[in-house]
């Protein structure tokens, strides 16, 4: 028998109530978070420090442990892209054409449409300042034929370089099985790159830069702002990377290079980086002689990977680099002249008998009869040589026969022998025109006047400089001269930074440049928006 129960509402009810709401929540909740998906672990974490004037170790933790490299991976991508211009592969201004797969890459990216066409230089600016995935992905397609022959030849390169323990699969460094490096060795790659090519190493301290398409900001701007001394290197994330950053800052004679690899967000790696800088600074000395990593071997076109797998290789064996050389071994004789055969060469007989010894002369004249009658073996090439050739025969012949009657002396039996057979043969060529009696000769110009030195000036003529600005202090107007020739090294390099004291206050000047040198930098600067007039000779 069922027992049916009536719940006053003013006493049971409302508790009843609250209970099935707080069921409801919980329910929703529970099913709110099972579609959420699983958060990712926190990437591993690894540093490394060094002193880059020597490569010295100053700090490490995990710089051996393999991870995710994420976009540090377009260090190595503009490396070989320098490597290719210097060796002539390709030029800056070479237009390149989009591939469907490059357009097609994930940002970051600079928006480039399968089929555009655009100088090499922009995807460089492009993939070191914007780290653009496309642009990076149309260097190494340009390069290489391929992405993947591409990733070859960069992990050719990382092997050159010392990089032991990074295989590359592509050139953004996107997340792909297999695809991982170490702190150690982008620390390395990031030292090789400040100098081994450091004509291109201003283009990672640019705040913003050209692309071709449109401006593009630094993905590292802030730590080039925030942390004195800083000027590159490159920046890189994914989930599975976590935030990596190679960084580079001087200050004086010091140069620090410090990789993070796995930082929570770009806030704490940035945090971080200041903070191992700052650990390198403090560690290295003040005064340390310069040791640059030596540059490797030219890894570019006309090398050739042997397969490893190649018949008479053992299993597992690593495969093997042959260099090809573009000498030539061998040299194709050219082929004679149909319907012509070959003419007889008499000089070396001549100069076998102008170089017989005298004492030996005599001895030849007697043994030199019944060579004349080999002469008839000789062949001609056509009906005027033929002709020229028995007049060749019997001149010899009578000579010879001369010989045997009255033998000359010891001294001159073989050379007489010789020059009265090549005097007697009749010749059939043309004769050189005599000159003119009345030829007119020029005149031929006048020597320069000596010039004489009073003294040695060793300007190279470079007698102009550029302003950048008027500042209050020194310490300010040699700052700004440091940070300017940071900024634009390619046309500041050998230049001489001076601060001249006015009534004004101290103008930061560079100093001994061509007037086309000093007029090329202002360009340059003022389109940065850094103030700069070129100075004359006074």
């Amino acid at each position: 028998m069922a027992v049916i129960t009536q719940v006053n509402p003013a006493s049971g009810g409302g508790t009843c109530t609250r209970f099935l709401r707080a069921a409801a929540v919980f329910l929703i909740a529970a099913f709110v978070l099972a579609l959420q998906p699983h958060q990712a672990a926190a990437a591993p974490y690894a540093a490394m420090v060094i002193d880059s004037r020597t490569g010295e170790v100053l700090h490490s933790r995990n710089a051996d442990t393999r991870l995710h490299p994420a976009s540090l991976t377009k260090m190595m991508t503009l490396y070989i892209a320098f490597e290719a211009v210097r060796n002539g592969e390709i030029t800056l201004e070479t237009k390149v054409k989009i591939s469907r797969n490059a357009a097609a890459e994930p940002p970051s990216k600079l928006g480039l449409r399968s089929g555009q066409r655009i100088a090499f230089r922009y995807l460089i600016r492009a993939a070191a300042v914007k780290s653009a995935n496309d642009a990076a992905t149309a260097i190494g397609e340009t390069l290489s034929g391929s992405e993947a022959a591409f990733a070859r030849r960069m992990n050719r390169t990382a092997k050159a370089l010392g990089m032991s323990r990074t295989t590359f699969k592509n050139a953004h460094g996107l997340t792909a099985s297999g695809h991982m490096s170490t702190a150690r060795d982008m620390t390395t790659l990031g030292r090789h790159l400040l100098y081994d090519y450091p004509e291109y190493y201003n283009l990672f301290s640019r705040r913003t830069t050209n692309a071709g398409v449109r401006e593009v900001p630094n993905t590292n701007r802030r730590l080039l702002a925030s942390y004195r001394g800083a000027d590159g290197i490159k920046t890189g994330y994914t989930r599975a990377a976590g935030s990596n950053l190679v960084a580079s800052a001087k200050r004086g004679n010091e140069r620090i290079i410090a990789t993070v690899f796995g930082g929570k967000s770009s806030t704490a790696r940035n945090a971080k980086v200041a903070e191992l800088l700052d650990l390198g600074f403090r560690r290295a000395p003040s005064r340390a002689a310069l040791r640059k990593p030596r540059r490797p071997a030219y890894q570019g076109a006309g090398v050739v990977v042997a397969d490893a797998g190649d018949s008479g290789s053992s299993e597992g064996a690593a495969g093997k680099t042959i260099r090809v050389s573009g000498q030539v071994n061998t040299s194709l004789r050219p082929k004679t002249r149909p319907g012509r055969a070959e003419s007889p060469v008499l000089v070396a007989a001549l100069e076998e008998a102008l170089q017989t010894p005298p004492a030996e002369a005599a001895e030849d004249t007697a043994r030199t009869a019944p060579q004349a009658e080999q002469i008839e073996n000789v062949q001609t090439v056509s009906a005027e040589g033929a002709v020229q050739g028995d007049a060749i025969r019997n001149s010899i012949a009578v000579a010879l026969a001369e010989a045997e009657a009255e033998p000359a002396p010891p001294a001159q039996a073989a050379t007489a022998t010789v020059i009265a057979a090549v005097q007697q043969v009749p010749f059939t060529g043309l004769r050189p025109v005599a000159r003119p009696a009345n030829l007119a000769l020029a005149n031929a110009s006048p020597e320069p006047e000596p010039v004489v030195v009073t003294r040695l000036s060793t300007s190279g003529g470079r007698y102009w400089g550029v302003n950048v600005g008027l500042y209050t202090s020194r310490y300010q107007a040699e700052k700004v001269l440091l940070r300017t020739a940071l900024s634009e090294l390619e046309t500041l390099d050998g230049s001489l930074r001076k601060v001249a004291k006015t009534r004004r206050g101290f103008e930061a000047n560079f100093l001994g440049m061509s007037q086309d040198q000093a007029e090329l930098a202002c360009r340059r600067l003022n389109a940065r928006n850094v103030t700069c007039k070129p100075i004359g000779p006074s």
